[in-house]
């Protein structure tokens, strides 16, 4: 399988159907170059209207959290982007409705399986960090966050960088003094390699 095959079996796939009658196509973004790993939730209504991903204030802060230029996160070819769910999944009384539950483990592992080269998997969010670490939802994010070492060398997971998590932020102060350096810090080693 190639990564041309795996996109046109995800459009072509009955699960997604509205999206592809609609005109719209799977929003990720995987290589084989790839060393570093994004995995979130879905994108939102506007990436996929732009069908450009953290092209706004979350994606300018996680760049900083990631220590990254805007062309080294887009442009490297060492940066791969794959949410939960690739296609918006719609909007919920408290937000964004949560991805699909069977899209991940559907079309993950075949994409994974062409990059030989990932080094490290930036877990961004509940969705995410659950979902690859294998954790009951009883499991608070922060505490995840908090005990990150513990994933290390292959994932790394963080909150996520949207303006709703900052209050998240002014109550754990270490996420910035102690997480995020060292978050940098093992970017910028994979990236400079």
């Amino acid at each position: 399988m190639t990564f041309l095959k795996i996109r046109q079996a995800i459009i072509d796939d009955p699960a997604n159907q509205q999206f592809t009658r609609e005109g719209i196509n799977p929003l990720y973004s995987a290589m084989a170059t790839a060393r570093i790993n994004l995995i979130a939730q879905a994108p939102s209504r506007q990436a996929q209207a732009q069908q450009m991903v953290w092209d706004d204030r979350s994606g300018d802060r996680l760049r900083n959290w990631l220590g990254l230029t805007r062309d080294e996160f887009y442009h490297s070819g060492k940066v791969a982007i794959m949410p939960m769910d690739f296609y918006f999944p719609g909007k919920g009384r408290h937000g964004d409705l949560p991805p699909r539950p069977e899209f991940a483990p559907k079309w993950h592992p075949q994409l994974l399986k062409l990059m030989p080269h990932l080094q490290l998997t930036v877990l961004i969010g509940t969705y995410a960090s659950h979902a690859y670490l294998h954790l009951p939802r009883s499991v608070k994010e922060t505490t995840i966050v908090k005990n990150y070492r513990r994933y290390l060398p292959q994932y790394f997971p963080i909150i996520h960088p949207s303006a709703r998590n900052q209050i998240w932020l002014k109550r754990n102060p270490w996420f910035a003094q102690q997480v995020l350096p060292d978050l940098r810090q093992r970017v910028r080693q994979i990236i400079d390699e």
